[in-house]
């Protein structure tokens, strides 16, 4: 069995970053982010073993993991799992760029 690894993309990073820190700034707590955070980072974990776990898009070779209330765009390769982007689909959906 292949062990993938997980890694973010630029924009996966920028838009994780942005949810975390609107959660800090709205809550004047950090609680929640870290939560959050660890919550998208578990649910990640099990894409190494199961990674067609996640919905298929209609965008060839990705796919989206649902928690909570977002939905995290990651694509499979032999040796890794790229996270694209973590979407809040309470958003307007036209503006959705995964790659």
């Amino acid at each position: 069995m292949v062990k993938r690894k997980i890694v973010w993309s630029n924009r996966a990073n920028i838009r994780l970053f942005k949810i975390l820190e609107f959660y800090t700034e709205r809550n004047k707590s950090a609680t929640y982010s870290k939560k959050l955070y660890k919550k998208f980072i578990k649910e990640l974990s099990l894409l190494k073993k199961q990674p067609e776990l996640g919905i298929k898009t209609e965008t060839d070779n990705i796919r989206g993991l649902i928690v909570e209330e977002f939905i995290i765009y990651y694509e499979i390769y032999p040796e890794m799992i790229v996270v694209h982007t973590v979407w809040d689909c309470r958003q307007n959906p036209d503006i959705l760029k995964i790659k």
